[in-house]
């Protein structure tokens, strides 16, 4: 079933064909010649980091700058730089996450992507999500729709009930009681979770994943994947407040959906339980 929003304008835009570009080249230069071949450190937050991560977000840095010469927020840089780069941005700011999936990638596990996303007053107005090893290039733009490899994104039909639903579970930071609720009582068909948020975003868009539940993403995880989601018809929250936007903007829940009726009912059952 085509998305809701199909009809609003029939291409992308050339801003948003330019992110693409630059992105699918980064992917290719800094990104695919170094899988299964780098070494990785972590960071002081116990996340990995490797070449490939700090290599794409510099190339991504100066060409997204010279798309829109606007400040750059990335993943690999220090918190207290981020937030003063955060609080320089609102009239624009590119928000990236260079490696989405960096323990997929050192692992040899296919499940990982390029995130970029462009925010005016805190809100994202263009996401792209770029898989390089399926060559899947999500992108969105307010107002214009989801694409997938330049054309309109077509989702696959939503499960009919709850009790039929694949669904995209993140356990680490949810709940105690929700954990043993979802593990011994889930509403759902099935459960799945490869640990790149910013392809979480982009399944549920497109179908593939029915509903999605996170216990705290950072800006860099859905940054674009939310805007990939609303343009596609999907729906979101957090798990405390209706109002994605209100959540926390460094460590914000997720639950999602595409189809608004899978949404109401995963929202309810969540905050149910």
């Amino acid at each position: 079933m085509e998305n809701r929003r199909t009809s609003r304008n029939n291409g992308m835009s050339a801003m948003l064909k330019a992110v693409a570009a630059a992105v699918k080249l980064v992917a290719s230069e800094e990104v695919m010649p170094r899988y299964l071949k780098v070494t990785h450190r972590r960071k002081s937050d116990g996340s990995l980091c490797t070449e490939a991560d700090t290599a794409a977000q510099t190339a991504l840095t100066r060409k997204l700058q010279a798309i829109l010469n606007v400040p750059v927020l990335g993943e690999e840089m220090p918190a207290d730089e981020q937030h003063e780069i955060w609080q320089a941005g609102k009239d624009g700011l590119w928000c990236i996450d260079p490696l989405d999936g960096t323990s997929n990638f050192v692992r040899g596990l296919p499940y990982f992507a390029i995130s970029v996303a462009l925010l005016r007053d805190g809100k994202s107005v263009l996401g792209v999500v770029y898989d390089p090893v399926g060559d899947e290039m999500f992108a969105a733009e307010q107002g214009k729709g989801t694409f997938l490899n330049g054309e309109k994104l077509v989702a696959r039909e939503a499960a009919e009930s709850m009790a039929q639903a694949l669904a995209n579970v993140d356990l680490k930071r949810l709940s105690l009681h929700l954990v043993e609720q979802l593990a011994t009582h889930p509403p759902y068909s099935s459960q799945r979770n490869f640990g790149a948020s910013a392809l979480d975003w982009c399944y549920t868009a497109a179908g593939r994943y029915d509903l999605y539940l996170h216990g705290g993403q950072k800006l860099w995880d859905y940054a674009a994947g939310t805007l990939i989601l609303w343009e596609a018809g999907g729906h979101a929250c957090c798990i405390e407040c209706d109002d994605f936007a209100q959540g926390d903007i460094w460590q914000r829940s997720v639950i999602a959906a595409r189809d608004a009726k899978l949404f109401e009912e995963w929202k309810n059952w969540i905050r149910s339980v």
